[in-house]
């Protein structure tokens, strides 16, 4: 369904209300996501990005309502990931020589992807091409967050196609910022900085400040997933910088699986110690095997400390925990701090396993890692009250 964006440029994507997962079973989408694809009509036709793969004869059929194929001259592959080009080759079975334009990185994983010998055109940051009274300039984005990633900017109109930068999985039927629910908005924009740009936070930096460099008019900012950003459109890069920049909100997170419930007491104990010493404004307590590890993460993101527990089992820890830490290591987080705690029965490994964990991610270690036997009785749920209360947490 053709839906206006701006003079020259239409919405041609798919709204999907029913996803719930991501990237395999990756990341979680509790609102849906969209596909966003753009035609954009002068003098000639382009299309920027596509589908994901589930959608591409509905996605060529609803194009063909809105346009006759052969009169797109050009075909824009921002990021070669199936959710953007899912329906290239079922377009391109219709308008085979049409030029797709894309990274010399993009080319490599689109064959890699299809094993098609396309039209290709490769293209590096300052290309561009004309559409008549407007033109499309190419700005790469390397490892934002694909080798191939690249942003296109549509002159006059002063639209930035960002492709994965800046968006959201985020399914409305409202296609701008200015008309969704703005606690919505932000809620999803950060869970997708978080748990996706996060191990890219330095290119992120050096990407803004080179486009800012570049002092482009930006009216709008159109993604490839989630609401477009036209009111204040900057606002979403000005906060990528801060959240680029080692982002930490007052807040601890405890993290935690318990077997027969010792660990979580230890956990609300160390809570309630924490929040005596009034060093954070928000403690929250996530028993990991029952809550939604991309939440997990979004929230760990916010935080300037991490607190993970886990009983001892077979001289390791819990695999919902190991899991969570593992996904930790890989974003790479900076300037947060972190400790360990757990209870056993008759070995107690798993202390000193997430503390080494912790330390291998990157962590501040601000505390001895809390380690009792059994279950706690009155005097162990004071050492844990007292230990919360001895961390060393920092602003």
């Amino acid at each position: 369904m053709l839906k206006k964006v701006a003079e020259s440029v239409s919405w041609v994507g798919k709204t999907d209300w029913e996803l719930r997962r991501f990237h395999g079973n990756e990341y979680s989408t509790h609102r849906g996501s969209t596909y966003n694809s753009y035609l954009v009509q002068d003098k000639k036709t382009a299309l920027i990005d596509t589908v994901w793969k589930p959608f591409a004869a509905e996605f060529v059929d609803n194009l063909k309502k809105e346009i006759d194929l052969n009169d797109i001259d050009f075909v824009i592959a921002n990021h070669a990931e199936i959710d953007h080009s899912g329906a290239l080759p079922e377009l391109l079975r219709e308008i085979p020589d049409v030029p797709v334009y894309c990274t010399k990185n993009g080319i490599a994983s689109l064959k890699g992807h299809y094993h098609e010998d396309w039209n290709f055109n490769p293209v590096k940051t300052g290309d561009s091409i004309s559409l008549g009274s407007k033109e499309l300039f190419f700005v790469e984005a390397k490892m934002l967050h694909w080798p191939d990633s690249m942003f296109c900017y549509l002159s006059g109109e002063n639209i930035l196609f960002s492709n994965d930068a800046f968006g959201q999985h985020y399914a409305t039927e409202e296609m701008f910022n200015d008309l969704v629910d703005n606690c919505e908005l932000y809620q999803e924009a950060i869970k997708y900085y978080a748990n996706i740009l996060t191990p890219f936070s330095i290119l992120v930096t050096k990407k803004i400040d080179e486009l800012l460099g570049m002092k482009l008019p930006v009216d709008m900012i159109c993604p490839s997933h989630g609401v477009i950003w036209r009111n204040n459109p900057l606002q979403i890069v000005e906060q990528y910088q801060k959240w680029a920049d080692s982002y930490k909100e007052d807040q601890v997170t405890i993290i935690y699986d318990t077997m027969w419930n010792a660990t979580k007491r230890m956990a609300e104990a160390v809570a309630e110690g924490i929040k005596r010493t009034g060093t954070a404004a928000r403690v929250k307590l996530f028993k990991v095997s029952e809550s939604d590890s991309n939440d997990i993460i979004t929230e760990i993101f916010r935080s300037k400390a991490v607190i993970a527990g886990s009983p001892t089992i077979n001289r390791g820890i819990l695999t919902s925990v190991a899991a969570i830490l593992e996904e930790i290591r890989g974003l790479g987080l900076k300037e947060k701090q972190a400790a360990a705690f757990g209870s056993y029965g008759w070995s107690g490994e798993s202390p000193g396993i997430i503390d080494s964990g912790l330390k291998e991610a990157g962590f501040n270690i601000i505390g001895e890692p809390l380690k009792l036997s059994w279950n706690p009785d009155k005097e162990q749920i004071q050492e844990c009250l007292k230990w919360g209360e001895k961390l060393n947490i920092k602003d």
